[in-house]
């Protein structure tokens, strides 16, 4: 081989690396906040109540006005400024080092939230707590096994104090700073792009980062502090909307719906109401890795919707986890209404014109090719995204390219199966794993488990997980192709299944088999 193919050969596997490592960064991130979100909703159905615009506003609550002559602090502001942050900061610590991390994290980031003046310190906690976990994880090991019996806890408990109180001490006067200046000049760049009516433009890293799992760091890392410091100040943020708006996947899914050929058509309409009611975006994922050239239809239509919320001042009052039409209205400001349901309805007809155009101007090609030319778009779309059709794919249609609709179908439904990494273990513990482990994986491990039922096996359970929480005891692991390559990192040695339709993958009924003949 020439020095110029090992390059090429070379060059998507950085890629895919880098990818796999923004997918991991982004998961841990959602492994934070998600398991909290139920404090975002909390809190936004707090704030759309009694704040001062609110629709039933109450000063003690919303904090406006005087009682007793003495003014309303309010809740909003001290469940934003505190419980948020804190309840981030012990869940990162908690998955770095279990309690003892979850502790000194929340320490460290209690001073960051207190040196930063009422600021919000969504940020910050994400940084604190699970660097509080890493150091007192260091500090732990320093005298493992030295210790004197019977002193175990005296030195547990003074160690992780004297070093919570020094990582206090360092976010309470220095780091606190520090956020508060990275947080001042993110808020100062959205402004910018509000006021110069650019904002749109985010669709255009949104959008895509989404269909490759990219877009938690973006989403929980920066647009969630920025949103609720909106909020704070104004009751509502449009960048809660950035994200979760369901209008463009609705688009890409009516188009199938009326333009699709194969098994992309027939499997359309019942996406739509896991993706537009239900808030499982990923849902729409393999829609659009069929023919990437979708993606300036989620562009577009991402974009429209931004600027329909922009033309209207519209916005939400929490994050609408997940991205449900129904957690979307839930979240809605009180004047927001018209603007964001414009903003829903035209993104979509948007998404879903230029989708279509594009599935009309394919559409003899398609049919020629037996309802569309699967192990084609599929194999692009693995090269576009680095990955090693000859390792990470192996057995991407089961060794076959598709020959009729029926493989076409297999290889739209998901690619890999449990024999292509078969082992002697006997399947007694399989594991759905996605991102943040609650959208996807759940809809997925229901649908299995209630196949396992019907075919009468037992003994085995179906249950999902976020792919950072994978323990190593999985036997079997099924995921969306473009997660699998990290959950081989985390668990190389159980059977791997990827699929690219959680709904009626045919890798299914192959597992239902699998573990049918094990009994």
């Amino acid at each position: 081989m020439t020095t110029s193919s090992v390059a090429a050969t070379e060059a998507p596997k950085q890629r895919a690396s880098g990818r796999v490592h923004v997918q991991r960064f982004g998961s841990f991130l959602a492994g934070m906040v998600m398991p909290n979100i139920a404090i975002f909703i909390a809190w936004g159905l707090i704030t759309a109540l009694f704040i001062q615009t609110g629709w039933t506003p109450v000063g003690i609550l919303g904090g406006f006005g005087t009682t007793n002559g003495v003014a309303n602090v309010g809740v909003v502001g001290p469940i934003l400024t505190y419980l948020i942050p804190l309840a981030i900061a012990i869940q990162g610590g908690r998955m770095i080092y279990d309690i003892r991390g979850a502790v000194v994290g929340s320490i460290f980031a209690m001073g960051v939230i207190l040196g930063a003046s009422g600021t919000t310190m969504i940020l910050g906690a994400m940084i604190c707590g699970p660097v509080g976990a890493y150091a007192v994880k260091w500090m732990d090991k320093i005298w493992d096994g030295k210790i004197r019996p019977g002193f175990e806890m005296l030195v547990n408990n003074y160690s992780a104090g004297v070093l919570g109180f020094g990582l206090f001490m360092l976010g309470y006067f220095i780091l606190s700073k520090a956020f508060l200046a990275i947080a001042t000049a993110l808020g100062a760049v959205v402004k910018f792009l509000v006021s110069a009516h650019l904002l749109p433009l985010a669709s255009v890293l949104i959008e895509p980062a989404k269909v490759f799992f990219l877009n938690n760091a973006i989403n929980h890392g920066v647009l969630d502090q920025l949103g609720a410091q909106q909020v704070q100040q104004s009751g509502k943020s449009i960048l809660f909307l950035l994200e979760a708006n369901p209008g463009p996947g609705l688009g890409i899914l009516l188009a199938f719906t009326f333009f699709g050929v194969g098994i992309a058509r027939s499997t359309a309409p019942g996406a739509i109401i896991i993706q537009f009611l239900g808030g499982i975006h990923e849902i729409y994922f393999p829609y659009v890795l069929q023919k990437p050239i979708l993606f300036i239809a989620v562009i577009l239509g991402g974009a429209t919707g931004v600027a329909t919320n922009v033309a209207f001042g519209s916005g939400l009052v929490a994050p609408a986890s997940p991205g449900s039409i129904i957690a979307v209205l839930t979240s809605t400001a009180k004047d927001s209404y018209v603007g964001v349901i414009l903003s829903v309805v035209l993104s979509a007809a948007v998404s879903c014109a230029v989708a279509s155009f594009f599935l009309i101007a394919t559409r003899k090609r398609d049919l020629e090719n037996g309802g569309g030319d699967m192990s084609a778009a599929l194999a692009k779309t693995q090269a576009a995204k680095g990955r090693d059709m000859n390792s990470a794919t192996a057995g991407l249609f089961g060794s076959n390219t598709p020959k009729n609709d029926e493989e076409a179908e297999a290889a739209f439904g998901g690619v890999g199966s449990p024999t292509a990494t078969a082992t002697a273990t006997k399947i007694h513990n399989v594991v759905f794993a996605c991102d943040a482990g609650m959208g996807s994986s759940a809809m997925g491990a229901s649908v299995l488990r209630n196949k396992v039922k019907k075919a009468g096996v037992e003994g085995v359970t179906v249950v999902n997980k976020a792919i950072a929480n994978l323990s190593g005891d999985e036997d079997l692991i099924i995921t969306q192709a473009e997660l699998t390559d990290r959950a081989r990192q985390k668990n190389p040695n159980a059977q791997h299944v990827s699929v690219g339709n959680f709904m009626n993958a045919p890798q299914y009924d192959e597992v239902v088999e699998l573990l049918k003949s094990q009994q």
